[in-house]
């Protein structure tokens, strides 16, 4: 069976204080919870997100795991890494 399904970048923060719930939806992410501050980072990196894949010519859909991390890895945002396969084995 086929799913049609959309990838988001998803935040969620976790140092909440001031008991007030902050949501953000964009293109491509959804963001939730978090102090003033955490959140504003999240939106800025996850708009950072979208204009690199827009320099790409892409959407979140489109890449693979390798240009996900890249562009993670840029932005400083924690992620798992894709396993490297060993390509020189014959």
């Amino acid at each position: 069976m086929k799913t049609s399904g959309k990838a988001y970048l998803f935040g969620l923060g976790l140092d909440n204080q001031d008991g007030h719930i902050r949501i953000t939806r964009g293109k491509n992410f959804r963001l939730y919870g978090g102090s003033r501050d955490t959140h504003a980072v999240m939106q800025e990196k996850a708009i950072k997100f979208n204009e690199h894949l827009k320099q790409r010519g892409k959407n979140l859909d489109s890449i693979t795991s390798e240009e996900f991390a890249e562009i993670a890895d840029k932005l400083g945002l924690k992620h798992p890494h894709p396993k490297k396969t060993d390509s020189s084995s014959s």
